[in-house]
């Protein structure tokens, strides 16, 4: 029984670093100067979701379903943390959750789906860019097909994306 507790918190402890990771990935204003991601609500829900589904995949390979879930528990919590600050309410708080967990999915499924640049790029243009087709589509297409490959290969534990693209 403690060993089980012990183990539950160790994952928690651990999704939260890996939570920190992406968040620290995600708010790299190269991503909203360089790169034209919009620096809104939606923009920076997008891009966490981005480098998420970047996490989870390795996850997934891996079999590590618990730390995946705990990641994901952990994401929602800041979901409903961040929504809260800017003045929802309980009443509206369910059908809220329901929006963010059904874009986070979505977005999910369409970025495993694109296994190459061309589909990868369709996808970031419909969820990261909301239909706009921006001019480096393809070095941010290729940025995260790249950065799953080296999350691969990361050490346990480590949320390295590796680097931006057009950087040395």
């Amino acid at each position: 029984m403690l060993n089980a507790l012990r183990q539950s918190k160790q994952i928690k402890t651990h999704a939260a670093r890996t939570y920190a990771g992406i968040v620290a990935r995600s708010r790299e204003p190269f991503f909203f100067v360089t790169l034209a991601v919009p620096d809104s609500f939606d923009g920076r829900f997008d891009l966490l979701t981005l480098h998420a589904y970047l996490v989870l995949s390795r996850l997934k390979e891996e079999g590590r379903t618990k730390l995946a879930q705990a990641l994901v528990d952990r994401l929602f919590t800041a979901f409903d943390e961040a929504l809260r600050e800017l003045g929802a309410g309980d009443i509206a708080m369910g059908r809220r959750m329901k929006q963010m967990a059904d874009a986070f999915y979505g977005r999910l499924a369409a970025y495993e789906a694109a296994t190459d640049p061309a589909t990868m790029g369709e996808a970031l243009v419909r969820n990261l860019y909301r239909g706009e087709l921006p001019a480096c589509i393809g070095a941010v297409a290729d940025y995260v097909l790249a950065a799953k490959q080296i999350l691969k290969v990361s050490p346990d534990g480590g949320v390295d994306f590796g680097p931006l693209p057009g950087s040395p």
